[in-house]
């Protein structure tokens, strides 16, 4: 019997050591390249797999530019919702905590799943002033918060 037929990794491994070494050389080449060069290849790429890296970026800051604008109207509101943006992983459990003061009657496991799943309003239709005390707990816990 051949060693292919019965265990065909030894192929396997070849073929992989092959590849492997295409692609360390690739990545050689490419660290070679100039930043016009890399800008150059970038826009290669883009147009043959019919991509863009720019819109990300484009996305966030037409969100600053909104938030920036609805400034002036939140401040003549006087009901704000509270969001939690975003928590740190290691300001979690804080941030968890943290929740369970500002909503009343909020259960471990809601505030586990609130906290996991920002962004996620954790006050609706609050005053101002509990609004921002709010914020500030959940600020103070770790977490990132937004009124809107």
């Amino acid at each position: 019997m051949a060693v292919g037929l019965n265990h065909p990794w030894p192929r396997m491994t070849t073929r992989l050591k092959g590849k492997m070494a295409e692609l360390a050389t690739l990545v050689e080449q490419l660290s070679k390249l100039t930043v016009i060069e890399t800008a150059e290849l970038v826009k290669k790429l883009e147009e043959s797999w019919g991509v863009s890296a720019a819109a990300p970026v484009a996305v966030a800051a037409a969100g600053g530019a909104a938030a920036g604008a609805a400034a002036p109207a939140a401040e003549a509101k006087t009901a704000f919702d509270v969001i939690l943006q975003s928590v740190a992983a290691d300001k979690k459990i804080a941030v968890i905590k943290a929740v369970r003061e500002v909503k009343a009657g909020l259960g471990l496991a809601e505030a586990k799943a609130l906290v996991e799943g920002a962004p996620k309003p954790v006050l609706e239709g609050a005053p101002k002033a509990e609004a921002d005390a709010a914020k500030k707990k959940l600020e103070d816990a770790g977490g990132k918060v937004e009124l809107k």
